[in-house]
């Protein structure tokens, strides 16, 4: 006892889906076929990136560390979601709880930033496409890629620190699918004024710069492509740039309606809702929007099969 009423939690209690006893042997299957499509879908597009020449291009190679980032990202919560729904058990340790939520941070924060090199990428093919070859060689597109992996992992590590050094009372039911940020902040005993402050100053920093960045250059990108002489021309660019402004259009609208909503507007099942959306959701379409809107990902996978 901490004194008084105060109770030093030692795990939490994620309720999940507890409010829909007869679905959850139905759940557990969708999320199980979610998860494996999420895996071979993903794991595709990495495996075509790495044997098909036609795909060594600083493009691809962008979007094989992508599909491999949204593995890891997916990775972090469906496997405990389907433990619970399998075992019933519902509960997560402290430290559990804590690892959890930073990586999901530092995973979050690194497809924010990706996506923004995905769209510089794109800005630098259609806008200069005579210095392309210059601007974008390898070794920048390794450092680019390595940035977006490291930059955030120190701010994502302190915000973390900062979640779990809170005081936890009365409740350590968590009404959510996996350790997130706002569930949390709602069982705090202690004044989260500070903490709440800086959670608005990470995504902003993270995700509201990065999506500022993407817009910009997709605002250069689309006026670049209506003084393209040639109609071919300007379906061939729109066709490169629309499936990542779809894939930018569901992240950042989900993670920026999760974070920076007004706390008060914050219900339990909305939550669940959106977090599912940009944790689950869209690494499942990326891989159908990619291959099924690019004509090069669908002949390196038709040259695959062929062999």
């Amino acid at each position: 006892m901490a004194g008084g009423n105060l109770t030093t939690v030692m795990e939490f209690i994620l309720l999940g889906f507890s409010n829909l006893p007869n679905f959850q042997g139905f759940l557990s299957c969708v999320f199980l076929i979610i998860y494996m499509s999420i895996l071979i879908g993903n794991g595709l597009i990495i495996l075509l990136t790495k044997v098909s020449r036609v795909l060594h291009t600083p493009m691809y190679f962008f979007l094989g560390n992508f599909s491999f980032l949204e593995i890891c990202y997916t990775s972090v919560t469906l496997p405990n979601m389907l433990t619970n729904l399998w075992t019933q058990g519902r509960n997560i340790s402290f430290l559990a709880c804590a690892i959890q939520l930073c990586f999901l941070l530092i995973l979050g924060g690194t497809e924010c930033l990706l996506l923004a090199v995905m769209a510089y990428d794109h800005y630098i093919a259609i806008c200069k496409p005579l210095y392309y070859p210059a601007i974008m060689n390898h070794k920048v597109c390794v450092q680019l890629v390595v940035g977006s992996w490291t930059t955030g992992i120190p701010v994502m590590i302190g915000q973390t620190y900062q979640i779990f050094s809170l005081s936890f009372c009365d409740s350590n039911e968590l009404n959510h699918v996996f350790c997130d940020i706002p569930p949390l902040l709602k069982l705090a005993c202690s004044d989260t004024f500070v903490i709440e402050l800086s959670v608005y100053v990470v995504a902003v920093l993270f995700v509201i710069i990065p999506f500022i960045l993407i817009i910009r250059s997709y605002v250069k990108i689309i006026i670049t492509i209506f003084k393209l002489p040639s109609h071919a021309g300007k379906y061939k660019a729109f066709s490169t740039c629309s499936s990542h402004l779809i894939v930018v259009v569901l992240f950042f609208g989900s993670a920026i309606t999760t974070y920076l909503r007004p706390k008060s507007n914050n219900s339990g099942g909305t939550e669940k809702m959106l977090s599912l959306f940009y944790a689950i959701v869209t690494p499942l379409i990326n891989p159908m929007i990619y291959s099924l809107r690019n004509k090069d990902v669908i002949y390196a996978l038709k040259k695959l099969l062929s062999k």
